[in-house]
Parts: C-alpha cells; structure tokens; sequence
C-alpha cells in the first residue's frame, strides 16, 4: 500500500492534472448556471449547476485523459477515499443548499459558493497545493460578501465561474511547472 504522503499526492497530480480538468469543469459548470439565470431566472441556473455539477468528474476525468494523463489514482493511493469523502460531503450538503434557495433565491449561489469553497480547502491536502486554499478561501469569500450584500443571484454565479475559471488556468500552468521539475 502506498504509504508516503509526497508519492501519493504525486500520484493524484499525475493522474489528474493537479486537478486543473476539475477546476476547469467546474468554472463551465458555474458559467452555465450564470447564463441560465440571465436567460430564465434563478431556478433554472440552480438546476444548471447542480446538473453541471454531476458532470464534473466524468468530463474532467475524460478531458484529463485526452491531455495526457491517466485520469484516475492508483488503486492503493489512500488519497483516492478522501476524495471520494469530499464528493459525498458536497451531494449531502446540497439539501441544505436547496432548502436555503426555498427561503431566500439570491442566497441560494452565495451558499453554493461557501460549500464547493469548503470542498477545495481538503484538495489542498490531496494535491499538496497552497493554489486549494486560495481557490476555496476565494469562493467563500465571494459567497461571505455577495449573501451580505443581497446581489442578485447571476453576480453570485458569474462570480463563481470567473474565480474558477482563473484559478483553473494558474493551476494548468502551475501543474506543466511541476512536470518540468
């Protein structure tokens, strides 16, 4: 069983592009739920997010794979259950996200972007990657000021694309820096 943090998280980094594909997904995800909103209102860009959102893995695991890399962990890497902990984290906490868009629409991005925000700080752990913590501390303080300020719910979606999408490019670049050394 592989044992030694550094190799496992090499590993995860090898397999899935530092996670790059993952971000990537995910800004195209919060992209769409900001163009649905625009176009048809709140409900249907929370629909368009949670079903963008299921198609995270399996787009960016086939987008990993058509860049170069294995799109999956060893089977003995113990970081793959911890992943796989925060996926089930983030589906049973969407509940409370729904529940939260049934009292109050515009709150209901705000919290989105505090759970996905919350999920990215333990990547930090799996890939071994300040750019997490970065990436979760920004979502979250997006979520933290647009709640606070009653923005419109497309701000709140536009802004979790754009935060993603940048963060997806510098953990791209990021990822080709380590490779090279």
């Amino acid at each position: 069983m592989m044992t030694d943090l550094t190799v496992a998280r090499a590993d995860m980094r090898e397999a899935f592009l530092s996670g790059a594909t993952g971000i990537l997904v995910s800004g195209l995800a919060w992209a769409a739920a900001a163009i649905c909103t625009y176009l048809y209102g709140a409900e249907v860009g929370m629909k368009a997010l949670f079903a963008g959102g299921v198609l995270i893995f399996p787009i960016s695991v086939l987008l990993s794979k058509l860049l170069g890399a294995r799109g999956t962990q060893a089977k003995d890497n113990p970081l793959g259950p911890l992943a796989m902990a925060t996926t089930f984290w983030l589906i049973f906490s969407l509940p409370i996200a729904y529940v939260v868009f049934l009292q109050n629409a515009d709150w209901f991005f705000p919290a989105m972007l505090l759970i996905i925000g919350g999920r990215y700080l333990t990547f930090g752990a799996i890939y071994g990657m300040r750019l997490y913590w970065g990436l979760g501390l920004a979502l979250a303080a997006a979520g933290f000021g647009l709640v606070s300020t009653g923005q419109a719910p497309l701000i709140a979606a536009a802004a979790g694309a754009g935060i993603e999408l940048v963060f997806a490019a510098v953990c791209f670049a990021l990822h080709a820096k380590w490779k090279r050394n």
